[in-house]
Formats: structure tokens, C-alpha cells, sequence
């Protein structure tokens, strides 16, 4: 099985790896946002902190809304790295319909590949690009920071090695599981149309019921309510709470990678039931 899995993940890496426009677009649609609706909408600007007394309460105001962040950006930057892990996402579902449409995937399944080794190994290739995108992102709002005139990522906290790694898990947990939702949908849907009107359906609501952009402070509370149990929530708090004061936050980090490692897990769960019923007879 190890082996299968191997050989049928290098093969979808590789496929990634062809296809530059791809991964271009990818790149390119997190650097307009941290370059354009990150440096446009600034709150800053807009409550008037030019100093005095009157902008120093609303510069507290403004901070308690972002949970601790020094700025919207920081706020609005760590929320796109959640942002990123989970679009990057989208297509892996649509690469299997189109396998199936073109005969390719009735040829892997009639393999003597088993059907974990052929999900594992699009699910390993599906969550490798969202990983890498999300944590180029990290770095790219980091280095804004150090361009004058450009607004940046504002670490206000002393980030150790465990909380490297909490961030990490947290980007790679988010991926996985979105991985697995999406490609499970590729699985059991036929059509490319009804794969992206359903994509779309599911991926809108979940990042719009987040705090990745909306500043929390700003919500109201039955939209606070739905974004306290949002997956995206959970791992953009926990990567926040690494580069930003804790004291803003009512949980340490590892109560949110709980959450989200049980969402992981569920999804995964779900994705293997419905992979190994679509593909079952075919083995």
C-alpha cells in the first residue's frame, strides 16, 4: 500500500509541478489582496488615530476589536494565511471530475492501487500547495513590513518554538481537512458545474462566518456565536495568539488546535465513507 501511495502521490505532485499557470494564479490572488484591500482598508485611518487623547481611546478601542493585533493589517494578514489554506483548496475535487470525464481515473481505480493509496495520495498532493501558499503568505506580510511605505505584518509577540509549530499544525490541520471535504465532493459528483456551484455554496459562507477577515470586536454576537465554532476561526486564532498578545483571548492555542484537530478528524472520517463507497465496486 505504502508503495502505491508513493508512486500515485509523486504523480500528482508532478502534475501540480507542470502546471505553472496554476500555481501562478495562486500566488497571485493572496499578493492582490495583502497588496491592494490590505494596504487600501486601513481602520487606522478611518477612526482618526492622529494622537490626542480622543485617538487614543479609539487606538484602544480599535485594539480590543482586533483581539490584541497592532493593526488591521496584522489582524487582516494572519486571517488571509487561514484565507489561502482553505481556496488553495477548491480545485483538488475538480481534478478528479475531470479525471473521471477524460477516462484517467477509471484506469488509477482499475489499478491494483487500493482506494486508500489513490485518496491518500491526492489528499498528501491536494494539502502540500494550500501548505506551501499559506505559509508564503505568512512570510510575504511579514517582509511588508520592512518595505517603507507599505503596511506589514507586526509581530508584537515573542514567538518560541512551540508556537512555530502550533502555527504550522494549524495551517496544515486546515488544509487536510478542507483537502478532504473537497475532494470527497469530486468523488461522489459527476459534473465540473455541479462540483463548483456546490464549491461555491460551502466555501463563501464558511470564510465569510469567520473572524479571517472581519475584525471580531466589530461582529455582532449571533455572527460571534457561528465564528467561535468556524474551523478557519480556529486556526487563524491560534496563529494569532502566537504573534499577538494571549491576554486578548479567552482559550490558550491549544484549545483551538483541539477544535480543529476534531473537525480534521470528523471530515477525514466522513471523506474516507464516502471514498471507499465510490470506489468499492471497482476494486
Amino acid at each position: 500500500m505504502l508503495r502505491e501511495l508513493a508512486a500515485l502521490t509523486r504523480r500528482e505532485l508532478l502534475r501540480i509541478a507542470r502546471n505553472p499557470a496554476a500555481i501562478f494564479t495562486g500566488l497571485l490572488i493572496p499578493i492582490l489582496y495583502l497588496l491592494l484591500f490590505g494596504q487600501g482598508f486601513n481602520l487606522s485611518s478611518l477612526s482618526g488615530l492622529s494622537g490626542g487623547a480622543g485617538g487614543a481611546e479609539a487606538s484602544l478601542a480599535l485594539r480590543e476589536a482586533l483581539l490584541g493585533a497592532p493593526s488591521y493589517f496584522s489582524y487582516f494578514a494572519v486571517g488571509m494565511v487561514g484565507f489561502v489554506a482553505v481556496t488553495a483548496t477548491l480545485f483538488t475535487g475538480a481534478n478528479v471530475i475531470f479525471d473521471k470525464l477524460f477516462g484517467i481515473f477509471k484506469r488509477i481505480a482499475g489499478s491494483p492501487a487500493p482506494s486508500s493509496a489513490v485518496f491518500g495520495s491526492r489528499l498528501l498532493a491536494g494539502a502540500a500547495q494550500p501548505i506551501l501558499l499559506a505559509l508564503f503568505v505568512l512570510g510575504m506580510a511579514v517582509g511588508l513590513a520592512h518595505i517603507r511605505g507599505l503596511n506589514g505584518l507586526i509581530v508584537t509577540a515573542h514567538v518560541t518554538v512551540l508556537g512555530a509549530l502550533e502555527i504550522l499544525l494549524a495551517i496544515a490541520l486546515l488544509s487536510f481537512m478542507f483537502t478532504s471535504l473537497f475532494l470527497s465532493m469530486g468523488f461522489i459528483l459527476e459534473q465540473p458545474q455541479t462540483y463548483f456551484a456546490a464549491v461555491n455554496a460551502l466555501n463563501l459562507p464558511v470564510l465569510f462566518t469567520s473572524d479571517a477577515l472581519y475584525p471580531w470586536g466589530t461582529m455582532p454576537l449571533w455572527l460571534r456565536n457561528i465564528a467561535t465554532f468556524n474551523p478557519v476561526t480556529l486556526a487563524v486564532n491560534t496563529m494569532r495568539e502566537n504573534l499577538f498578545p494571549r491576554s486578548a483571548y479567552p482559550f490558550p492555542p491549544e484549545v483551538y488546535l483541539a477544535g480543529l484537530a476534531a473537525w480534521t478528524a470528523f471530515m477525514f472520517g466522513v471523506a474516507i465513507l464516502l471514498v471507499r463507497r465510490t470506489l468499492g465496486p471497482r476494486e
